[in-house]
This record gives C-alpha cells, sequence and structure tokens, in this order.
C-alpha cells in the first residue's frame, strides 16, 4: 500500500483522485489511473527529477520507457497529462511554454481560478474540473476576438449547455453546468456582466437509477453490517467505514478526511471536516465509538500515523489501488454487498449512509438515540 504514496507526487494522489471521481470515472478506470501514477512518482524519485519542473517532455520520456516492456495502458497517456494540467493550473507547475502576451481570455480564467481557491475554498481537482469548461466556453462565443462579458446572453449560456451535454455523460454534464454557474456568479460578483446569468444555465437532468431508493432501509444497513466478518483486519476496518456511513450519513470525502485527533472520546463526538473547510461535531454512537476502538486497538496498534481506520480503506480482491481515494469507499461498501449478495442492486453501495442531513440534523438536536 505504501509503494502508492512515494516519490514527489504521493502529495498530489488525493487532489487528482478526487476530481477524477468528481467527472464520473468508473472505479477500475480510477484504480488504473492512480497506479500508473504512483509508478511515475517513484520514476521520478529515482531519476531525482522535481515535480516543479515537470513537463510534456518528462511525461513522453516516462512513457516511452514504459512501453518498451509493454507495460502501457490505453489510457495511461492521458491520465499523466490530465495529471500535469493539474498541476499547471493550482500553480506547481509552470507551463511547458509561457505564453507570448498577456491576453484578455487569459486573464479572466486566471481571475476565476483565483476565486475559486481564495474566496470559494475551493481545491485543486475543482479547478481541474471547472477551468476546462470555461476555456472552451470563451473560445466558442469568442474565438480570437477579445471577449466582451456585456455581450453575454441567455441564448450563449443555453446554446453551449444543450450542444455539449448531449456529448457528455449525465454526470460530466451536470458538472458542465454547476461550473458555468460558478463563473457566472463571479463575473456578477465583479460587476462585469449585469444579468444573472448563473440563473440561465440549464438543469441537466440525470435520469439513470431514478427509480432506486435515497437510502436503504434500516433492516437492510443491519444486515450489510452484519457480513462483515470482524475477525479478520479487513472485516473491521469494513465495520467501521460502513458505521461510519450508516450512523453519521457523511461523505466519502469527508470520511477520507478523518484523522485520530478528530475524534474526542472524553466528551463521545467526532469532527467532520467538510467542502470549504468547514466542520461540524456530532455524536459519537456507542456501537461506532466502539467498532473504531476495536479496529484501532488491533488493527493499527503499531501505527505512528495519525490517519483514521476510515481513511485508509483498501479495493476490493485484495488490490492495493488508490487507499485514499474517495471511490474506495464505495468499493469497500460493494465489498460488503458481494461478500454474500443481498437481494439489493450492488449499485446501492454508495447510498449505505442515506441522506446526510438528515443525519447531521439529528447531531444537532442531540438525538443521539435515533442514530
Amino acid at each position: 500500500m505504501e509503494r502508492l504514496r512515494q516519490g514527489p507526487l504521493s502529495e498530489h494522489l488525493d487532489a487528482y483522485a478526487a476530481g477524477v471521481a468528481e467527472q464520473g470515472y468508473a472505479h477500475h478506470s480510477l484504480r488504473q489511473q492512480i497506479v500508473v501514477i504512483a509508478d511515475f512518482s517513484r520514476w521520478l524519485k529515482r531519476k531525482q527529477i522535481d515535480v516543479q519542473t515537470l513537463n510534456s517532455e518528462v511525461v513522453d520520456r516516462f512513457l516511452r520507457l514504459r512501453r518498451r516492456p509493454q507495460r502501457v495502458r490505453r489510457g495511461d497517456p492521458k491520465a499523466l497529462h490530465r495529471l500535469l494540467v493539474m498541476l499547471r493550473q493550482t500553480g506547481v507547475v509552470k507551463p511547458d511554454k509561457p505564453p507570448v502576451a498577456d491576453n484578455a481570455r487569459s486573464r479572466i480564467t486566471s481571475a476565476f481560478r483565483r476565486y475559486l481557491l481564495q474566496e470559494c475554498g475551493r481545491s485543486p481537482a475543482t479547478l481541474l474540473n471547472y477551468v476546462p469548461v470555461i476555456e472552451e466556453f470563451l473560445s466558442e462565443r469568442f474565438h480570437d476576438r477579445t471577449p466582451n462579458l456585456a455581450m453575454l446572453r441567455a441564448a450563449d449560456v443555453t446554446g453551449f449547455v444543450m450542444r455539449h451535454a448531449r456529448q457528455l455523460s449525465p454526470v460530466r454534464a451536470k458538472l458542465m453546468a454547476t461550473a458555468l454557474r460558478s463563473f457566472f456568479r463571479h463575473l456578477r460578483h465583479r460587476g462585469a456582466i449585469a444579468t444573472d446569468l448563473a440563473g440561465c444555465v440549464p438543469t441537466v437532468p440525470n435520469w439513470s437509477l431514478s427509480t432506486l431508493p435515497r437510502f436503504l432501509p434500516a433492516a437492510t444497513v443491519e444486515r450489510i453490517l452484519e457480513r462483515c466478518d470482524r475477525k479478520t483486519p479487513v472485516g473491521r476496518r469494513n465495520h467501521a467505514i460502513l458505521l461510519l456511513l450508516a450512523r453519521l450519513g457523511v461523505r466519502a470525502g469527508e470520511v477520507v478526511g478523518l484523522s485520530l485527533d478528530d475524534i474526542d472520546w472524553s466528551t463521545a463526538q467526532i469532527t467532520i471536516r467538510g467542502k470549504g473547510g468547514k466542520s461540524a461535531q456530532l455524536p459519537l454512537a456507542a456501537d461506532l465509538g466502539a467498532a473504531l476502538a476495536v479496529y484501532l486497538r488491533h488493527n493499527r496498534s503499531g501505527s505512528r500515523r495519525r490517519s483514521s481506520a476510515a481513511s485508509r480503506p483498501a479495493a476490493a480482491g485484495g488490490r492495493s489501488g488508490a487507499r485514499r481515494a474517495q471511490t474506495a469507499l464505495g468499493v469497500t461498501a460493494q465489498f460488503a454487498f458481494d461478500k454474500r449478495p443481498l437481494e439489493i442492486s450492488p449499485n446501492l453501495g454508495a447510498l449505505v449512509g442515506g441522506h446526510p442531513r438528515s443525519y447531521k440534523e439529528l447531531g444537532r438536536r442531540g438525538d443521539a438515540s435515533r442514530l
């Protein structure tokens, strides 16, 4: 597992995994992308190449060496270049060739990046998903001309969404719409546009799985928890993760971000750190606290890491994969279904936790017995 966190790219794995998962990639695809990036990171360490000096030539050199033993998968080049784009957008890596001259379009996108990072507290993964959408929108609307944002109209927005939504998966289409709304709110805040174009962005429907329940019945959740073999390290870990999802209704990313310092055993509370740097304290239910304590006592007694039980999930089938990627929690939940199948769809693994707001509302009211 630790081999995935070696080299200069180790600290950027989580941001990349979160960004790609948000785009709707499948678990196995994300796992393959993380593996090739981890291999690339170890190669950079051996060659003593700093992450700040990365460019397309270094990536191509690595891929050429990797092709000799025929170890290059079809998606490997795209994954590495996608990583390079993310590192450039966050300022970790400089562009291959500096722009010939500063232009109005680059200033607009640069201001939007600063808005996302500094004012909205967004992660590098958000920039990876949002900025390319805005660059494409400005390119299609103004071509080679200097962008005149005051000329933007609702028809420009709806036309762009309608053209591209047909070519994208529902998840990516909704992500495109979200990026545009954020961009237009930024422009309105700056006073660059007079019309609230964010309200003109069409809603992208997603009818897939629309007949499925929003969360699993309580009896089904308990049956899933019973399938964890708590006599084994993997079973104890899975039981702790699934209890976190089921009892607190937290997001996958919030579980991944937990550390031992977030658990206050004396007051039976746990601190959940969500999006935008926000945090909330929730009651630590007795069964959840017991599951975490058992895991830490038997599985992590010799570890010096402060990450919690749920921040190191393993992919099903024993493969290492992206242990701290958010989608690995979905794999863990699906593993519980696949252990001994229930009469439900395995796609419901992500729905074990129910609706996050309902559980957090119970926590705020102090109704811990209902948790």
